[in-house]
């Protein structure tokens, strides 16, 4: 099925691990030039591009932290610089930083908030404006189901998620009258780098919380992705997809 994304440029932030770097590839699989931010994984990065240019596309990898508004704007304008155009955005980077509220930091809560919540903000933002001037884009914020859900030891991370959901409901009802879609992907358990250092009896409980009884790969959340950036999706906006095998239900 051709999803008409050949020759659109996207940018995916947090590209160089797990889903993003599932999504990026998705992407360029599709056709779509790609452009990936990263703060620490220089070697993955540098990875993700050379299979995306080995599919015969345009790969860049930008060293950006998505809590700086700055960096936000910085990477959209290069992006536009070099590959003439930006098409889509896919928001992914993200972090947690467990606790219960009475042992939470106030830095556990701003480290969390500044970079799930504020770091969409700042790439929503710098799309957007190119998008509504354009008259035409597609945004992706990755969530979560603990968004919808909440989750012990989670208020930070679950409040970031939350928002993210919110914030791209409001933005799809200011957006769609310049033809710009935006929705949201909220996965459960996947199978990331992330999930790895997670303790067995709790992969254990998420498993057992599917009604598919599996965890999601990378690649389970990154076809959804793919799909919403397409024009295949084009009548969908201010949704939230849940990825999760059943397990919110």
């Amino acid at each position: 099925m051709d999803l008409g994304l050949e020759g659109k440029n996207a940018i995916v932030t947090g590209g160089s691990l797990g889903i993003g770097t599932a999504v990026a590839l998705g992407l360029a699989q599709e056709g779509c030039n790609v452009a990936i931010n990263y703060r620490r994984h220089d070697a993955e990065a540098k990875e993700v591009v050379r299979k995306i240019k080995e599919m015969g596309r345009k790969g860049l990898a930008i060293k950006a932290d998505v809590s700086s508004y700055d960096d936000a704007q910085n990477m959209v304008k290069t992006v536009i610089e070099e590959f003439g155009r930006l098409d889509i955005l896919v928001c992914n980077a993200g972090i947690n930083w467990d606790g219960v509220i009475w042992k939470m930091s106030e830095k556990q809560w701003d480290t969390v908030i500044n970079v799930n919540l504020k770091g969409y903000f700042n790439y929503n933002k710098a799309a957007a404006m190119v998008f509504k001037d354009q008259r035409g884009g597609k945004i992706v914020n990755i969530s979560s189901i603990n968004g919808l859900r909440g989750k012990f030891a989670q208020t930070n991370y679950s409040a970031s998620k939350g928002g993210e959901i919110a914030m791209s409901k409001a933005l799809a009802k200011e957006l769609g009258k310049f033809n710009v879609n935006v929705n949201v992907v909220a996965p459960g358990m996947v199978m990331t780098e992330m999930a790895l250092n997670i303790p067995p009896e709790f992969l254990n409980k998420a498993v057992d919380e599917t009604v598919l009884g599996r965890i999601a790969s990378s690649e389970d959340c990154a076809n959804v992705v793919v799909f919403l950036c397409s024009d295949k999706a084009r009548h969908i906006t201010g949704e939230v997809i849940q990825v999760d095998g059943g397990q919110y239900i």
